[in-house]
């Protein structure tokens, strides 16, 4: 694990959906670190469930924290998918933690500045917070092609697009991912999710008896910038690969060392398969060349 602190205890991962709690704990017993589940009710996965060492809720703060000052972990790791929990509920799990003044504030401001507050918190209590890419550092993609797909010159223009939108949207903490159709933004990921925005892009591509036109458009993805990269870093997988079809775009471009790439070798054969390129480029150059 990169970055590993000097602490012997044990690596807790707090688990939610998806395959990401998984990936890591296939990383953490393939260098044989001590490792603890601390997975969340009704977002991890059954099976994940059963071997973990707790399950708690998520809006059961007081008990996660009881659960990691036993354990007395190196590092917690905060992995996997979640949806915000309703905000009176949450104002009520977190005000036992927080002045009610500072409450108000993060629950009026976007998901980022919640996820700080979190992080913020626990290291309060003593523990070292790590990123997904700190347990498992190949999740991360290098600037080039990562499929066979070549990228059209065509679509150029529309990356250099999504990536200097992203970064002018930056400071509102809307969301990391983006359509792009030539050099016009046609839909930008909210609180609902990438896969709903492609589900969204989708709708506004078809043409008759539901399929989907071939619209040569591209879905651009990559981190905020300065964004807290220990949790929520944006992520794709085979699931993204299919909406993209889904929607009619010619392929999907990420930020490079900014997007986890889960299942990388299912979503590269998927993206194969489907004839739609798949490849990394740094934020900064894309932004620069625009």
């Amino acid at each position: 694990m990169s970055e590993a602190p000097a602490a012997t205890g044990p690596v807790v991962v707090i688990a939610g959906g998806g395959a990401l709690p998984d990936i890591l704990l296939t990383a953490l017993a393939r260098e044989s670190r001590t490792h603890r589940i601390l997975a969340l009710r009704g977002f991890a996965d059954r099976a994940l469930k059963r071997r973990a060492d707790a399950v708690v809720n998520i809006l059961d703060i007081a008990g996660a924290l009881e659960c990691l000052a036993r354990w007395e972990p190196a590092a917690v790791c905060l992995a996997g998918a979640v949806t915000r929990p309703q905000p009176a509920a949450f104002f009520g799990a977190l005000a036992a933690f927080r002045n009610s003044a500072e409450l108000k504030q993060l629950m009026a401001r976007g998901d980022d500045h919640l996820l700080r507050a979190v992080v913020s918190m626990l290291e309060e209590h003593g523990h070292h917070v790590v990123g997904a890419h700190d347990i498992a550092p190949d999740l991360l993609a290098a600037p080039g092609l990562l499929g066979s797909v070549a990228v059209p010159d065509t679509v150029t223009a529309s990356i250099r697009t999504g990536f200097r939108c992203l970064a002018d949207l930056s400071p509102y903490d809307i969301g990391q991912g983006l359509v792009v159709h030539g050099e016009r933004v046609t839909a930008i990921e909210g609180a609902e999710g990438t896969d709903r925005m492609l589900m969204r892009a989708a709708s506004l591509s078809r043409g008759f008896l539901l399929r989907p036109a071939k619209t040569g458009g591209v879905l651009v993805k990559s981190a905020k910038r300065g964004q807290e990269r220990r949790v929520d870093l944006p992520a794709v997988g085979p699931r993204t690969v299919t909406r993209a079809v889904s929607a009619g775009l010619a392929g999907i471009a990420i930020g490079a060392g900014q997007v986890l790439v889960v299942e990388r070798e299912k979503m590269i054969a998927e993206a194969n398969r489907c004839g739609l390129f798949l490849a990394a480029f740094d934020p900064e150059e894309q932004v620069a060349a625009s």
